[in-house]
């Protein structure tokens, strides 16, 4: 017969208790999913996508992703009201956060950097093929 996990964690001291509660609590936070989170904030999907200017059906279906842009992804917690944070870690390593990825900042530099190349005078090459 098995025996339930509460008659065992109640048969320990009041302190292994505790720490074995907060390391559940730990381990379920670490695994929420998108819309698992935006229901702990309270946020219905019409609630949030108001603040993200985009549809309801939009938020369904980010939800639903599996593959996401970080920018997307970054926007969508931002619309929660959090931070999103990346943080890379290697076995021989401390975890480091990682910065500058998904931000509009980046994007926006290497739209301007293209857009000054298709403006070369006709004598560069870029220029020739676009007269061409």
């Amino acid at each position: 017969m098995a025996i339930p996990y509460e008659v065992v964690l109640a048969s320990e001291a009041p302190e292994f208790q505790q720490r074995v509660k907060e390391r559940a609590a730990r381990l379920i936070a670490e695994e929420l999913n998108l819309r698992e989170m935006r229901r702990l904030r309270k946020l219905t999907q019409a609630r949030l996508s108001k603040k993200l200017k985009i549809g309801q059906e939009g938020v369904s279906r980010i939800e639903s992703r599996t593959d996401l842009y970080l920018s997307t992804l970054r926007n969508y917690v931002e619309g929660m009201g959090g931070k999103l944070s990346l943080i890379v870690e290697f076995p021989d390593q401390p975890p480091v956060v990682l910065s500058g990825l998904g931000e509009g900042g980046a994007v926006r530099k290497s739209r301007k950097r293209a857009s000054k190349r298709s403006k070369r005078s006709p004598g560069s090459k870029a220029g020739r093929r676009l007269a061409a």
